[in-house]
């Protein structure tokens, strides 16, 4: 069998490719946009779990999808199946949601050289025996580094994905993707009282960089540190207060509380809590917020979107002003905007949509002591975890899952069980200091909206945010 990472996905099919594109062109004749995706995925995921190998599995998948795009209406149909019948029954099946609408089907995304990835496989090499041992040997050194570890979890997943795109006006377009995670979890304990801390690291990349042992070890040392800080951690204070977000993976509560906002189709629909503001300040001076899909082998990067548009590093507020949302094919024609690269769909049988890449805020001018000892008493959050927030309205609420006492202008006790409450435009205007020490997260963002999810990536450098609502349990 052919290599997919070498050949079409159509020959590899044994499909003819005259024919396959004859279907296409009458599954979207009259349609304004549509194209029909092909996908091969590989995917693994190894778990070891106290002391054993707990999952090894190994998936393999492929498919296709076709969409026709009628103004705001969308024909989609799906199959596993990739064969001459399974394309004229979707083609039959799309070409419902036209009736008799005759569009002028829109120009071919544009095309570019740079490519952010190789094309290694790696599920290829290293061997499974030696991701198991690897597996081990995080679990050994986890439990060797502090007695007080009572539980150890360690994983690696890897994905392979070969894409391939054909449109109606006979441009194809095509992209490989790999893309690996290392995640470790532990618990630690003293008497009665048990905490846990985590730490991962991913990327567009082969296994090289995961089995170098100061990778790893690395990883293992930051769970392990997270851990024992929770271990001593005291009840969080509640109630209205200044509050430091640290660098790097906080941009989390940046992606979720503001970046979904200003994805095209809430706005489009004026479902967003930025619907309306274009070139208006929607933050403080000095917060300028980008979405960048064009950075090297980071995870939420790509060479080419699902729609076969080369990704960008597109500005979304510029000094505190709304310069710019994230679009898709369909919603920056209904908009009147120019499509940036942001069209994402997590498989063949997913439709695309406006979604983030590698979202974060550029740094400002503040060193990140200067900004904690500003602040007399308050928060310092160094890392989330879970949120939820209201894309409508902008409410959210985070959950730190490493945060600090700022007293007097230092840093002091750790603290358990703060969760931050605001909203996401308001609170933009709260901030009074951004650090000069941005960092992106280490690789291990997944995004959900609306039943999928893919890879991005988030980033920010130290902020001071006024007057935020803290939950607490002091």
């Amino acid at each position: 069998m052919t290599d997919p990472a070498l050949s079409s996905l159509i020959d590899r099919a044994g499909l003819d490719k005259s024919k396959v594109r004859q279907i296409i062109g009458r599954g979207l004749e009259g349609a304004d946009d549509g194209e029909l995706f092909l996908e091969y995925r590989q995917a693994e995921v190894l778990a070891f779990d106290n002391g054993r190998l707990k999952q090894a599995t190994y998936d393999t998948a492929q498919g296709f999808g076709l969409r026709a795009v009628k103004d705001e209406a969308v024909g989609y149909a799906h199959a596993s199946d990739l064969s001459e019948g399974a394309l004229a029954r979707a083609a039959e099946a799309v070409r419902a949601v036209k009736g008799g609408h005759s569009g002028k089907y829109a120009e071919a995304p544009g095309r570019t050289n740079q490519k952010l990835y190789s094309d290694e496989n790696p599920l290829g090499e290293p061997s499974f025996e030696t991701k198991v041992k690897l597996l081990e040997q995080i679990d050994a050194y986890a439990r060797a580094k502090d007695p007080r570890v009572r539980q150890v979890t360690a994983s690696v997943a890897a994905t392979w994905q070969v894409v391939e795109i054909l449109r109606a006006d006979g441009e194809s377009y095509r992209d490989v993707r790999p893309l690996v995670r290392l995640n470790v979890s532990v618990v630690t304990g003293d008497g009665d009282r048990q905490e846990s801390g985590s730490h991962g690291f991913g990327g567009r990349e082969g296994y090289a960089r995961f089995i170098e042992t100061h990778s790893w070890q690395g990883a293992v040392d930051e769970a392990v540190r997270q851990a024992l800080v929770n271990l001593d951690a005291v009840a969080a204070p509640a109630g209205e207060m200044d509050v430091v977000l640290g660098a790097g993976w906080p941009g989390v509560m940046l992606h979720e509380a503001v970046g979904h906002g200003l994805e095209g189709d809430f706005n489009r629909k004026k479902t967003s809590a930025f619907a309306g503001l274009m070139g208006q300040r929607v933050a403080a001076k000095g917060v300028t917020v980008v979405d960048d899909g064009t950075m090297q082998s980071r995870r939420g990067s790509l060479s080419i979107d699902d729609e076969g548009t080369p990704t960008n590093r597109t500005t979304l507020i510029e000094d505190g002003i709304l310069v710019g949302y994230m679009q898709d094919r369909q919603n920056a024609r209904l908009m009147g905007m120019k499509p940036t690269g942001n069209g994402r769909r997590e498989s063949h049988a997913h439709v695309p949509m406006p979604r983030m890449t590698n979202t974060y805020m550029l740094a400002g001018g503040h060193e990140p002591a200067e900004i904690i000892a500003s602040v007399k008493n308050g928060l310092y959050a160094v890392s989330f975890g879970g949120g939820q927030v209201d894309i409508t309205s902008g409410k959210y609420v985070f959950q730190c899952t490493e945060a600090y006492k700022i007293e007097n202008g230092k840093v002091t006790a750790p603290v358990k069980g703060a969760m931050l409450i605001g909203n996401g435009p308001t609170d933009l205007h709260r901030i009074s200091m951004i650090g000069n020490d941005f960092a992106l997260d280490p690789g291990i963002g997944t995004c959900g909206k609306n039943g999928q999810g893919v890879p991005v990536g988030v980033g920010q450098p130290s902020l001071r945010m006024d007057r935020i609502t803290v939950g607490g349990t002091a």
